[in-house]
């Protein structure tokens, strides 16, 4: 019985010192400070509408991640930022101008059917941040927004260079 408490110890102090030395590595800032791509370089942006994607989006979905004070502790830490350059590799709000028309076409739509899904936020984003969960009017801009730019891009090209036709 003594071996085994003293196996158990031992792993426990193992487990401590590795969670001590995992503290000291994080992964580098995702953000690279340019402001020439953003969405509001080439999409009307309201004031309330971008308050409403600074808030609810854009901590995942631009290069302005505001990461909370738990995120200083690993491994949240690179949970976070997995979660965080996930979100970015699917839609960034800050390099949106370099997508092609036919990705912001199908980015707008994603929104659109996301937020009418009650998909974005997501829950666990909004749990620890419930200033962030988006109210029915919220909800309605966001919709009407991404239909209108939707629509915009519609006019100024060719359908066919939007939308994969269907066989």
């Amino acid at each position: 019985m003594a071996i085994v408490k003293r196996v158990i110890r031992a792993l426990l102090l193992l487990l401590l010192l590795v969670f001590i030395v995992i503290q000291f590595f994080h992964p580098l800032p995702n953000s690279d400070g340019d402001e020439s791509g953003t969405i509001a370089n080439v999409f009307p942006v309201s004031d309330t509408l971008q308050a409403i994607l600074k808030t609810s989006c854009y901590d995942c979905h631009s290069n302005h991640t505001n990461y909370p004070w738990y995120a200083k502790i690993q491994p949240v830490d690179w949970w976070l930022d997995h979660h965080v350059k996930e979100g970015k590799a699917e839609l960034n709000f800050s390099i949106f101008a370099s997508y092609s028309p036919r990705r912001q076409y199908r980015k707008f739509e994603e929104i659109m059917e996301q937020v009418k899904a009650d998909e974005m936020p997501v829950y666990a984003y909004t749990l620890p941040h419930p200033e962030a969960a988006l109210d029915a009017s919220q909800k309605e801009l966001l919709i009407t927004w991404s239909s209108a730019m939707r629509d915009t891009l519609e006019q100024h090209h060719p359908m066919d260079s939007l939308v994969r036709k269907k066989k």
